[in-house]
């Protein structure tokens, strides 16, 4: 059994990387890992199969009405924004920018706010160098910020499931810390972006999404949820065996791993209701924040990128030191507390 789920875990972290055809239909080649990891481990049965299909019901309904509610406030929104910079310092206003996307984005979910975050860069018409220092800012604090509820990113829902916990669970959990956080990376955009007139800012898309874009990318987080359930059921066997011996503070840094593989499917592999809470605050700053370290990592991180044109490297030459560093810092944090 360990073998197979061994050979399971190797094509799940490696696959996307060498196979365009699973990068470009990663839910369904997720699902299907999730299914067979669970059917290797023995326990998939009525009761995995009924929590497989209720799990990812509340973020599928919160990602599908924050898109339509945006699709349909989107003109009136981008032309506030607009008044709204004007009337202001542009340094402080990125700074409250990154900081209230990154609280809303537990309520809104992480992928709406990643487009409101596009949205917002493209009205603004700043240099591209401030652009891509805002937007990667706005993704780390967008990271962290959906944890904090079930419906604001797969990595909170999966987490909250495997745990078998409460909605505010997380944001007992580590609600501090963030909030914390986010306060510091709004400062540090003060501090850092410096706007000038725009000459040569990014080029992107920035048009409405149609109302199958809205519904197909709904489903995409259903069947992707689903599956990182299956996956997190059938790893957990591995999980005990491997995992729970491990000092928090080296899974806190092994999981580094997640700037180039997505976090949630590191966490569905990886958290187990046998470890503590200690451990799994460790395990899991460790992959929200080196999630925003290159374009891989997150969600936000992938549709920002997309939509606005930013290459790996631009994204690297920034995210890559500012991650190193925040993770550097709240460790030390996270040791003297603990």
């Amino acid at each position: 059994m360990i073998y197979g789920l061994v050979i399971i875990l190797l094509l799940v972290l490696i696959m996307p990387f060498f196979s365009k055809v699973v990068e470009q239909n990663l839910e369904a080649f997720l699902f299907f890992m999730g299914l067979l990891s669970a059917v290797v481990s023995g326990v998939l049965g009525p009761s995995l199969i009924n929590q497989a299909w209720r799990e990812p019901v509340f973020i599928t309904f919160a990602v599908l009405t924050a898109g339509l509610l945006f699709k349909w406030l989107k003109s009136p929104i981008e032309y506030q924004i607009l008044q709204i910079s004007k009337r202001m310092n542009q340094h402080v206003f990125l700074a409250i920018v990154i900081i209230i996307l990154g609280l809303l984005s537990s309520i809104i979910t992480a992928i709406i706010a990643a487009i409101v975050l596009v949205s917002i860069i493209s009205v603004l018409n700043l240099d591209r160098q401030s652009e891509i220092r805002a937007v990667i800012l706005a993704c780390f604090s967008i990271g962290l910020g959906a944890v904090l509820t079930p419906i604001g990113e797969p990595l909170s829902t999966i987490t909250t499931s495997k745990l078998n916990q409460s909605f505010s669970y997380l944001f007992n959990l580590m609600g501090m810390e963030i909030m914390i956080t986010l306060l510091v990376i709004g400062v540090i955009a003060f501090l850092t972006i410096k706007p000038k007139k725009r000459t040569h800012g990014l080029s992107g898309s920035n048009e409405a999404e149609s109302y199958a874009e809205i519904f197909v990318r709904s489903l995409k987080i259903y069947l992707f949820v689903m599956g990182l359930t299956l996956l997190g059921a059938g790893f957990e066997p591995f999980v005990n065996m491997f995992l729970l011996d491990l000092q928090p503070g080296v899974l806190y840094w092994i999981n580094m791993i997640s700037a180039v593989l997505d976090n949630a499917t590191l966490a569905a592999a990886e958290i187990s209701p046998s470890m503590n809470s200690e451990t799994i605050r460790f395990l899991l700053f460790g992959l929200i924040i080196s999630g925003g370290m290159l374009i891989p990592g997150n969600i936000p991180n992938i549709i920002s990128a997309n939509k606005l044109g930013i290459t790996s490297k631009e994204w690297a030459r920034f995210g890559a030191p500012f991650g190193l560093m925040l993770m550097f810092v709240l460790f030390i944090f996270l040791i003297m507390v603990g």
